[in-house]
């Protein structure tokens, strides 16, 4: 090209425009009072289990409900509610949520996976761009709430998930133990160092009544949640008992929360709930 030929336009590359994964995924997202990403500062706290059982519960309560999974690594949310096959694909090339009751729909990365066994091995630039992909590409109906169930820990995945969903609110998830806790101060200062709102802390497998004599036993310690939110300013949305049918529903692909019983762990999970519905 000559020196004073001037430049062919290219309406998709035009400098300024914005980018049409943004608009698909701001297009997307302002159909959804909302957000709400679970996030742990380490695995084997239960998030998943949770996640599943607060969208269920939610979605029990009248409020449609969207459940995203977006742990590329270990995605067991479709184990859980007992999703099987692939998800289907609109013709305008969206991912169709998966229904699950009358108020929940589901997307995991693990239905879209032909081998759920897959290993997923993924430098940080790709898991960056496939998390907001898999974001921009679903057909999220209108809904009063997504719960997205994010990687572990403080990594690109973490941060991925926090800066493609504007809006949204953290709710991190712990067992008493000093060792869960230390971590999930690292995720506080994460969420306060990339500006993502702290809905409030929930801590799980918390001391439960012995079915046999009805003496509390603690598993790891209590009161470790209560006492860290405490000490770094965050609300405290409850303790969740430890309970065996949790893990037993769970493997069984119904989680506890589907099923009509008034247990220790059911009840204390709807007080959650509520003090979640309150706080937002």
């Amino acid at each position: 090209m000559s020196e004073n030929q001037p430049e062919q336009n290219n309406p998709g590359n035009v400098q300024g425009d914005p980018d049409p994964q943004d608009v698909n995924i701001n297009a997307t997202l302002s159909k959804i009072k909302n957000k709400i990403i679970i996030m742990s500062g380490k695995g084997g706290v239960g998030k998943s289990s949770f996640a599943a059982n607060l969208s269920v519960s939610l979605a029990r309560k009248g409020f449609p409900t969207g459940l995203l999974d977006v742990d590329l690594h270990g995605p067991s949310i479709a184990g859980i509610l007992g999703i099987k096959g692939l998800l289907d694909v609109h013709e305008n090339q969206k991912v169709i949520p998966k229904p699950v009751e009358e108020h929940l729909k589901v997307v995991s990365m693990q239905s879209l996976m032909k081998d759920p066994d897959q290993a997923v091995i993924w430098r940080g630039p790709a898991k960056t761009g496939i998390i907001k992909q898999f974001i921009a590409d679903v057909q999220w109906e209108a809904l009063d709430f997504l719960v997205v169930d994010s990687p572990p820990g403080t990594g690109d995945e973490p941060l991925s998930v926090a800066q493609t969903i504007p809006g949204a609110k953290a709710l991190i998830v712990t067992t008493p133990q000093e060792v869960a806790l230390a971590d999930v101060r690292k995720s506080i200062n994460f969420c306060r160092t990339v500006n993502l709102e702290i809905l409030g802390l929930v801590e799980n497998m918390g001391p439960f009544a012995c079915p046999c004599c009805g003496k509390t036993i603690e598993l790891f310690k209590s009161q470790g949640g209560r006492l860290t939110a405490e000490n770094m300013g965050l609300t405290f949305l409850g303790s969740l008992p430890f309970d065996p049918q949790v893990v037993k529903m769970c493997d069984q692909g119904t989680p506890i929360a589907t099923h009509a019983t008034d247990t220790p762990f059911v009840q204390a999970l709807d007080n959650v709930v509520q003090a979640i519905i309150g706080r937002l």
